[in-house]
């Protein structure tokens, strides 16, 4: 865990690592020897070979350890702590550690770690991001480094995508860190900066990527001017407590991200903003005459939309229109540049922001919607006053507008940990910008037991209304007939309500889960593997419960899963059919799609249509032609999404420099 001085940040409170942008000479030599060096010895590389004799140093223990009594283990427990931090993490140590805690953890919650689990465990001590399939135990395998870690006396960080999950793993491994003399903590939204103090203040603590980052921020703005090198060194000598009494981290010392292509990539495209409230005063007005403005301009003489892009722009003509429609008026009407950028948000709100998709409204309440886990964020708003148009469109009340106090990305935040190491189902695909942006090599671990899983072909319609009617013959068939339990997958909420309406004139009983239906998330997908259950849901990505098979299903040939809409990236696909057939369990998955789709209209629109007028309406796709289009398409948005996380980064780095002249960076 030690690391040299000069790659610590400087003038910070805590000890991380110094988040340096690297030289344009580095970068082309770092490439340069990536791609002439080390690339073609890659495939004679086998990374998990590199990791497989933790199971022996381990195996090595476990015999002595298992007829020791509890006391006895927790005296190892406290003899191991000084030789963790005098000689670092040799592996033969470190398997004496895992052989520990792996005992611990059988006496304490009643699990035994699998071989694959200590492989992955010691993947994740070494800072790689380790692929396990779901089901495979990613929760328990990363008790192995944290508690290692911790037991050499550095906070650990557990970070995970939601409230739940963090509080849950939390109470699930908590005897296991007790047993062995570690304390636990849990920060979730809503807690006051005390009790975050003391969550941080743990061994290890569990936490979500949001609320770690906005509490980073905090501290950082906590700093503001105070944050120097000559500033702390002063605070030091006069003894003074108020910076800890600021502050509610104590590091950036380990972190183990959980689901970690979800926060690496897919939300990482949106820099986090700390920002305050700045009043409304006549904004309802102005709202409500940018929404009638934008309404009076016509699509493609006005303005043009980039659907791919997410964007939106005035044209000359548009200008022209704009100005004589607000001809005499005053306030930000009689500035040119400040009424085209309002009608220009007024017309995102109206054009690219669609509700049960982008965001839904609950308690007359407008509440983005995390598209990459199909979850409401109640603590999130658009800035530069998009979200008030959205709340005006809505007829909602108004909130104030933010204004920005700090900003990070997630790219810039966890480069800032001493040692990083990842964990996820899907990772492989995105394994490159991993590796170029985070600086963890991606490992897949082996399956504990073979994997059952059936993979029909793709079914690919002409319409949307083909598809709906298909999906509810293949769950009447599969659930009503055969009495097998199905889960079916889509993109947004509007999406999982077509399809419950469908399944409802049929009359199939169902569940349904998206972002207006989450609070008993967990109980919902728990009951998914039972006989004839039927569970309509959107993205799956991050829910942390396992789907176990009830009575008589596997004999039936497990959980079957249908994808109803291909994703922006192949990963989410995968994450979806990784809910079948896990540890061995029967089960089956295909995907039963439309050319209507978001993914081909926005992101290969033209040959999608070519295909449509080729092949005719009603009848399915071959799988030959529909195969390169959902290439281009998936490979057109990965591209796309890249991109936006790229310029994300170096918009924050140019207005890092440019604040920090006057304090206000981050």
């Amino acid at each position: 865990m030690e690391l040299d001085h000069r790659d610590l940040a400087v003038g910070r409170p805590y000890p991380e690592r110094a988040d340096r942008e690297p030289a344009v000479h580095d970068r082309v030599a770092e490439y340069l020897a990536k791609g002439l060096i080390q690339r073609p010895f890659r495939r004679l590389r086998d990374p998990v070979r590199a990791l497989m004799p933790i199971v022996e140093y381990a195996a090595a223990h476990e015999n002595a350890l298992r007829i020791m009594s509890d006391e006895e283990l927790r005296l190892q427990a406290s003899a191991i702590r000084a030789k963790l931090r005098n000689s670092g993490f040799a592996p033969p140590l470190v398997g004496r550690c895992f052989a520990l805690v792996r005992e611990a953890a059988t006496r304490t919650i009643g699990q035994r770690h699998y071989d694959v689990q200590l492989i992955a465990g010691f993947g994740l001590l070494k800072g790689r991001l380790v692929e396990m399939a779901t089901g495979e135990g990613k929760t328990i395998a990363a008790t192995l480094p944290a508690a290692t870690v911790a037991l050499a006396g550095y906070p650990v960080h557990l970070i995970t995508v939601n409230d739940y999950l963090a509080q849950r793993d939390a109470g699930e491994m908590r005897a296991l860190y007790e047993f062995l003399g570690l304390s636990v903590g849990a920060v979730v939204q809503g807690m006051s900066r005390a009790e975050r103090r003391r969550a941080y203040a743990s061994s290890v603590t569990y936490c979500t990527n949001k609320e770690l980052a906005f509490d980073y921020l905090r501290d950082r703005v906590a700093l503001t001017h105070r944050s120097s090198s000559l500033h702390l060194s002063l605070g030091r000598l006069r003894g003074s407590l108020q910076r800890d009494e600021d502050l509610v981290l104590r590091g950036l010392y380990f972190g183990i991200v959980d689901e970690a292509d979800s926060i690496f990539i897919d939300e990482a495209r949106t820099p986090l903003i700390l920002s305050s409230s700045t009043g409304a005063g006549e904004e309802r007005l102005q709202c409500e005459q940018g929404l009638r403005f934008a309404s009076s301009l016509v699509a493609g003489k006005h303005f043009q939309i980039d659907l791919a892009e997410r964007n939106l722009a005035l044209t000359e003509e548009g200008r022209q229109e704009l100005g004589e429609l607000t001809e005499g008026l005053q306030g930000v009407w009689s500035s040119v540049r400040a009424r085209e950028e309002l009608v220009t948000q007024a017309l995102t709100a109206m054009m690219l922001f669609n509700r049960d998709q982008h965001y839904v409204v609950i308690d007359g309440k407008v509440q983005i919607v995390d598209e990459s886990t199909g979850r409401v964020m109640p603590d999130r708003s658009w800035e530069r006053g998009l979200h008030q148009l959205i709340e005006v469109k809505e007829g909602c009340e108004l909130t104030d507008r933010r204004e920005t106090l700090a900003r990070i990305t997630y790219q810039r935040l966890f480069r800032r940990y001493i040692r990083l190491s990842g964990m996820t189902g899907t990772a492989h695909e995105v394994a490159r910008e991993i590796k170029s942006v985070y600086g963890l090599d991606v490992v897949r671990i082996p399956l504990n037991r073979p994997s059952q899983r059936r993979v029909a072909l793709p079914l690919v319609c002409t319409t949307s209304a083909q598809k709906l009617r298909i999906i509810a013959d293949r769950v009447e068939r599969l659930a009503m007939a055969e009495g097998r339990a199905v889960l079916i997958g889509t993109r947004s909420v509007g999406a999982s309500e077509e399809i419950s309406a469908a399944l409802n004139a049929r009359g199939i009983a169902h569940a349904l889960l998206n972002a207006k239906q989450d609070k008993d998330e967990a109980d919902v997908v728990a009951a998914a593997g039972e006989p004839a259950r039927v569970t309509v849901a959107t993205n799956m990505a991050g829910r942390g419960t396992d789907i176990r098979l009830g009575a008589g299903v596997a004999a039936r040939g497990g959980l079957h899963v249908i994808l109803t809409e291909y994703h922006d990236s192949r990963r989410v696909d995968r994450q979806l059919f990784g809910r079948c057939a896990r540890q061995g369990d029967p089960g089956s998955c295909e995907a039963i799609v439309s050319l209507q789709d978001e993914l081909f209209v926005i992101h290969a629109g033209g040959v999608t249509r070519l295909l449509a007028r080729l092949v005719g309406g009603g009848v399915p796709i071959p799988s030959r032609l529909y195969q390169p289009l959902r290439w281009l398409a998936q490979f057109q948005a990965e591209r796309r999404h890249g991109y936006v996380r790229v310029q994300d980064v170096k918009q924050d780095r140019r207005l890092d420099r440019v604040l920090a002249f006057s304090g206000r960076g981050e």
